[in-house]
């Protein structure tokens, strides 16, 4: 989900000394209220200077924030295009405000009493028909290279946004109107805060959502997360939290190298592809002495097909 730049920081180390540049994926539990920015931020002054992420949160939002550290910034793209999201939340009834979240202003107000339980278990069952949803008018969704955020707040006119989801789960956890707690399984991008906000308009009464929690980001969930604050308290946890980059991309084929292939593709040299690694596919992950080297494709050569690299993952 988009970022935005607003609200309180995130928790500062204690006189951290800096550590050396680390190479890996962190799973981070966010905390409601920072950006995920700012937590970026927290990271950084412990001596990460090479940082990234794959797939922001809100500010209102918790949970899986996946922190990529050195060579694993390259892998953002990949983890962000295939990634599934799960997230749990609450939205609640009779508000409309213009970050369709509790958040922003509000825009208008309404009575929803009218309102049944049936009522909201079918239409967050109507989610998972859902194939495009509008890009939130306070998103990081850019138009002619300005975020719509910024754009928003000087209030300039953009043209409304569409972007194609896939919602596979959609469940209704409780119901305690105004109040509904909901869990959804969705494609990576997907809005959360457009859910609520059409589920809304489409009961009559507006709907904004109150809290958010990203409990699984395609390949990691909550149980694998470290908290923000015990890692600027204590940054030697954050070598110790790190996952290795082969282990964010699971589905992508292996290929170990010998010593001198290895050579060669930090040469920029094709290695020949004997065979399809097991799991088969044109794209394969190569692995020097099991640790991850670069994202390769297969791709046809005068003298046979061969590895050719799409990005290298070494120092």
């Amino acid at each position: 989900m988009p970022d935005e730049e607003m609200t309180t920081a995130a928790p500062r180390p204690r006189q951290a000394q800096p550590l050396p540049q680390l190479h890996g994926v962190l799973v981070l539990n966010k905390p409601s209220g920072p950006t995920s920015a700012r937590c970026l931020a927290a990271l950084k002054r412990l001596g990460q200077k090479k940082i990234g992420h794959a797939g922001t949160l809100d500010p209102l939002a918790s949970g899986v924030l996946l922190v990529l550290l050195g060579q694993a910034t390259k892998l953002s793209s990949h983890l962000m295009a295939g990634g599934g999201k799960i997230y749990s939340g609450v939205l609640r009834l009779g508000q409309t405000t213009d970050t369709w979240d509790c958040q922003g202003n509000i825009l208008a107000e309404a009575a929803w009493e009218h309102v049944s339980e049936d009522d909201v278990r079918r239409e967050i069952a109507l989610w998972r028909e859902t194939r495009e949803q509008p890009v939130p008018p306070y998103s990081a969704a850019k138009h002619e290279g300005q975020p719509l955020y910024r754009l928003a707040r000087k209030g300039a006119a953009a043209p409304a946004k569409v972007k194609r989801v896939e919602i596979s789960q959609a469940d209704t956890l409780d119901v305690s109107l105004p109040l509904v707690r909901f869990r959804v399984a969705c494609s990576s991008g997907t809005y959360i805060r457009s859910l609520a906000h059409s589920l809304g308009m489409r009961l009559g009464c507006g709907a904004v959502l109150t809290e958010l929690t990203r409990e699984y980001s395609h390949p990691f969930g909550l149980d694998a997360a470290r908290d923000l604050r015990d890692l600027t308290a204590d940054p030697a946890l954050l070598a110790a939290s790190l996952r290795p980059i082969a282990e964010a991309l699971p589905h992508w084929p292996r290929v170990e190298l010998t010593p001198e292939q290895a050579r060669q593709v930090r040469n920029g040299i094709a290695v020949r592809c004997a065979s399809l690694p097991s799991g088969g596919g044109e794209a394969a992950l190569l692995l020097d002495r099991g640790e991850a080297l670069a994202l390769a494709r297969r791709k046809a050569a005068p003298g046979g097909p061969c590895w050719a690299v799409l990005r290298g993952l070494w120092n």
